[in-house]
């Protein structure tokens, strides 16, 4: 089966500023995929190209199986990073209307904008013009365009901006729901944790080019068990000084120790036996977040 999405040698100019360098990359039908980077890498940028709104300077874009037309365009759903709505109509119309040009029937439209309004909670406002939505409820509003019409893949740049916890995880539950019906989602985000949980594949973009790219779990494993998750009673402030510790995270309910390259994690239990009162030691992968930042470091994005 032909990938949903392939970018063969893909490039992006501003001027004298390279967006985007080189990129190649393959989302495989059936899957979802998290475009990952800091602010500024080059995600919205590559999004832009695969939508035909930009044109690449050099490199190949193909989507379902062909170079984007408009016949392909009506099987895809898109929520750019900047969200754009007819503010001056009533949500349910817009809803319509966005349908109409996807090329749904009228009454086809409303039913499914109007299922999907119920869906995210926003069933009651269905009258009120998109002005008098909130932020949070604009963005929904503008989700609901971008799945209303079935859409054979689905983009979705940076979808939790912004977002408050609780519809954070909305958003999440329909992602698996519909990728569970067959949809193909690319999504990008800065969010590792939020990648770590959706995503059977990413690719990580940092200044213009793909750092890394695979299925997540083989990602982790290539960066091997070197990190501990700890939890215990007592007063782990020591642990960052044991030798062989590059770095702690403290999460609440646990610790993660990351190992620097060779360092044995006995080393670590033993320097913590009898000064604490350990619940948990478990060797690990590490997380999304901490390849991430090994990956990215303190280094500024490239665009």
């Amino acid at each position: 089966m032909e990938p949903a999405i392939v970018l063969h040698g893909v490039t992006k100019t501003f001027g004298d500023f390279r967006a985007v360098d080189g990129i190649d990359l393959e989302v495989p039908q059936g899957e979802v995929f998290g475009l990952l980077g800091p602010n500024g890498a080059g995600k919205t940028t590559s999004i832009r190209m695969i939508m035909d709104i930009i044109r690449p300077d050099a490199g190949e874009v193909r989507i379902l199986g062909q170079s984007l037309a408009d016949g392909t365009k009506d099987r895809i759903g898109y929520l750019p990073e900047e969200r754009g709505l007819y503010r001056k109509m009533k949500l349910g119309d817009m809803l319509e209307f966005q349908g109409a040009i996807k090329g749904m029937a009228p009454a086809a439209a409303r039913k499914a904008g109007l299922a999907w309004l119920d869906r995210l909670e926003l069933g009651g406002w269905k009258d009120k013009k998109v002005e008098e939505l909130s932020k949070g409820m604009q963005q929904k509003a503008q989700f609901v365009a971008a799945v209303m019409a079935k859409p054979d893949l689905l983009i979705l740049d940076e979808p939790f901006s912004g977002m408050d916890p609780v519809n954070q995880d909305l958003f999440k539950d329909v992602i698996v729901e519909l990728n569970r019906a067959g949809t193909t989602i690319l999504f990008s985000t800065h969010q590792m944790d939020t990648a770590e949980r959706l995503c059977k594949r990413i690719a990580l973009i940092n200044r213009g080019k793909v750092a890394l790219t695979g299925v997540l779990s083989e990602v982790k494993a290539g960066f091997g068990k070197n990190s501990v998750l700890m939890d215990f009673e007592g007063d782990g402030s020591f642990l960052g000084s044991v030798a062989g510790v590059a770095s702690v995270d403290d999460y609440g309910q646990y610790q993660e120790i990351r190992l620097a390259a060779g360092a044995d994690p006995q080393d670590l239990l033993k320097a913590s036996v009898g000064r604490l009162r350990i619940r948990r030691f478990e060797i690990v992968s590490p997380t999304l977040h901490n390849i991430f930042i090994e990956l990215v470091g303190g280094g500024e994005a490239h665009a």
